[in-house]
């Protein structure tokens, strides 16, 4: 169910970190760079990444009555990109601010950008070190793998993209955990790297909390194993209901505007946790 005070609430947060960051934009223009972030939001949150769909309810229920159109649009939303990902970061050190030192898990899932079959024909994306593999799976796929960082209630605070052939121990070295100093971070045995255990121990005072392999030479004993495994229960909790929002299929044109929509879906999740459930 659409709820138009979820969709006030989210307006509300999106404007007010425009204006904290002092964002200007033309004064003639009848939709302001807050609408457009909030009607993509919307799109991710309800109707797929459907940026039509979102436009047409936003207009409707006249939230947005100088609504653009579709091209338009497009060009406003791929203008922002680099708001887009430096608001949802500012959200996230924000929770993290709240949080203190506390608890983080980190893992990763892949995103296809099209069928295995249909790789020579992708227009997206071309070369090898696209090419992943889903070891859960035991399946390959064609497209980019993201790592994210997730409170101990399954928020999404921090996020990065690599090309799908990359190892887990790539995206750890490339997230870039801005963590309060005694934080704990949850992984399973793909993010082993004893290196940056001791580094982050060493220079930051956070502890990787990595799940070891049967043969790994500093093994857990019974009782970490049981929490390691435990804390991790929690991100795949928050993968399934994020990858729910995603249609079988994510459309779009070229890859800048692939990798806004899975940034919409992960920041569309995050905002719904942290808004409040409002009625109509």
């Amino acid at each position: 169910m659409l709820l138009e005070g979820k969709v006030i609430a989210i307006y509300c947060i999106v404007d007010d970190m425009f204006k904290g960051i002092g964002h200007k934009e033309h004064s003639k223009r009848k939709l302001t760079d807050s609408e457009v972030v909030t009607t993509a939001v919307v799109s991710a949150l309800y109707f797929g990444g459907h940026y039509d769909n979102a436009r047409g309810y936003m207009k409707s229920k006249n939230l947005c009555p100088n609504m653009l159109e579709k091209s338009r649009f497009c060009r406003r939303l791929h203008a922002l990109s680099d708001l887009l990902v430096m608001l949802f970061f500012q959200v996230g050190e924000h929770l993290k601010a709240i949080a203190g030192a506390s608890s983080y898990i980190i893992d990763s899932f892949p995103i296809p950008v099209c069928d295995n079959m249909r790789i020579s024909r992708c227009h997206i994306l071309k070369g090898k070190q696209w090419r992943g593999r889903q070891a859960s799976m035991h399946r390959y796929f064609y497209g980019v793998k993201i790592h994210v960082l997730v409170t101990s209630q399954g928020i999404p605070v921090e996020f990065c993209f690599v090309p799908g052939s990359e190892n887990d121990v790539q995206g750890l070295k490339k997230i870039p955990l801005h963590l309060n100093p005694e934080s704990e971070v949850y992984g399973d045995a793909g993010y082993t790297d004893y290196k940056a255990e001791d580094d982050a121990k060493d220079a930051e005072d956070i502890h990787l909390l990595i799940q070891r392999k049967h043969n790994s030479t500093r093994p857990d004993k019974a009782y970490q194993a049981f929490i390691k495994e435990y804390m991790r229960k929690k991100i795949e909790t928050s993968f399934s209901s994020i990858k729910a929002l995603f249609l079988r299929k994510i459309h779009a044109v070229n890859f800048e505007g692939f990798l806004i929509k899975i940034l919409l879906f992960i920041w569309a999740y995050t905002l719904d946790k942290i808004t409040p459930n409002l009625a109509t």
